[in-house]
C-alpha cells in the first residue's frame, strides 16, 4: 500500500462494505449511517498509512497532515477529503479530540513496531485505536453522554483485545507483538521477538488473561446496553455479539500450535444481524 493510495478519499460505503461492521452500520437511518461510514473511512485511511510499507518519516508526516486537516475541519475550513464531515460533526457533536486520538493511536506503530508493550501502554493503545472510535460512534447512535463514554470504554477495549488475540500470527509476520510484557514474563517468555513468541509453547498462558480481560469488558458493555433503549444500541450490540463469537471461537480453537484462522461464517453473521437488528 503506497502512501498516495492510503491518502486517497474512498467512497464510504464501498470502503466499509468489506468490514465486520458493515451490517451494523447498514441498519442505521441515513444520517447516522453516513456519519458512521465517514468515521470508518477516517479510521481506515489513517490505519492504511500506519500499516503501509512507506518510509517511517513519510508516514509520520502523512499522519501529521491528518492532524492538521482535523484542526482545519474544526475551524470551519475543512480540506476536500473532510468536506463531507461538516454536517456529521455538527449534527452529532463529534469531538475533535477523539479524531486526534485515533491518529495518535495509529502513530504508536510508526516510529517503531510495537513489541510487547506494558499493560498501561497496551490499554492506552486500545483507548486510542478503538475506544476513541467508540466515543465518536455512540454520539451518532444517540446514547446519553455518561453511558456512551462508558460503553465506548468497555466495548472498544473488548473488540481490540479480540483483534489482538485473533491476529497474533498475522501481526508477528509484520514484526508486531501486542501481547503485554507482563504476561510474557509471567509465562516465562523472555524474548520479545514476535516470531519466537508465537512459537513458544507457553503462549496460551499469555493469552488466557487477555481472554479474561476481553470477556470482562464485553460483560460491562452488555450492562450498559441493557439499560439503554434498544433502538440506540442495536448497532453496538451487533458489533459486540459478532466479536464475542470470534473470541469464543478462538478459545475453542486454543492458542497452541498449530493455529488455524478463525472466522465467523456467513450464516452466523446473518443470524446475529437478524436477532439483534430486527427480532
Amino acid at each position: 500500500m503506497t502512501l498516495e493510495a492510503a491518502a486517497a478519499n474512498p467512497d464510504y460505503g464501498t470502503t466499509a462494505s468489506g468490514s465486520s461492521f458493515y451490517a451494523a452500520m447498514r441498519i442505521l437511518p441515513r444520517a447516522q449511517r453516513e456519519a458512521m461510514f465517514q468515521i470508518y473511512s477516517f479510521c481506515r485511511q489513517v490505519d492504511d498509512i500506519a500499516d503501509s510499507d512507506g518510509p517511517r518519516p513519510e508516514r509520520l508526516q502523512a499522519l501529521e497532515q491528518w492532524r492538521e486537516d482535523v484542526d482545519a475541519l474544526y475551524r470551519n475550513h475543512p480540506p476536500p477529503r473532510l468536506a463531507d464531515y461538516t454536517a456529521s460533526v455538527r449534527n452529532f457533536d463529534l469531538k475533535r479530540e477523539d479524531f486526534l486520538a485515533i491518529v495518535d493511536g495509529m502513530e504508536m506503530d510508526v516510529p517503531q513496531d510495537i513489541r510487547a508493550p506494558d499493560l498501561a501502554t497496551l490499554d492506552l493503545y486500545c483507548d486510542r485505536v478503538a475506544s476513541a472510535v467508540g466515543r465518536l460512534s455512540v454520539r451518532v447512535f444517540g446514547l446519553a453522554e455518561a453511558d456512551g463514554i462508558l460503553l465506548a470504554h468497555h466495548l472498544g477495549r473488548a473488540l481490540q483485545l479480540t483483534n489482538i488475540l485473533r491476529d497474533i500470527d498475522e501481526d508477528a509476520g509484520i514484526g508486531r507483538l501486542y501481547l503485554p510484557l507482563e504476561g510474557l514474563l509471567h509465562a516465562g517468555i523472555t524474548s520479545t521477538d514476535p516470531l519466537k513468541v508465537i512459537a513458544d509453547p507457553a503462549l496460551p498462558k499469555v493469552c488466557a488473561p487477555l481472554v479474561a480481560r476481553a470477556r470482562a469488558h464485553f460483560e460491562s458493555a452488555d450492562e450498559v446496553m441493557r439499560r439503554n433503549p434498544r433502538r440506540v444500541v442495536r448497532a453496538p450490540r451487533i458489533m459486540s455479539k459478532y466479536y464475542r463469537a470470534i473470541l469464543e471461537l478462538l478459545v475453542a480453537r486454543g492458542f497452541a500450535l498449530p493455529r488455524s484462522a478463525v472466522r465467523l461464517n456467513k450464516f452466523a453473521r446473518l443470524a446475529i444481524v437478524l436477532r439483534y437488528a430486527f427480532i
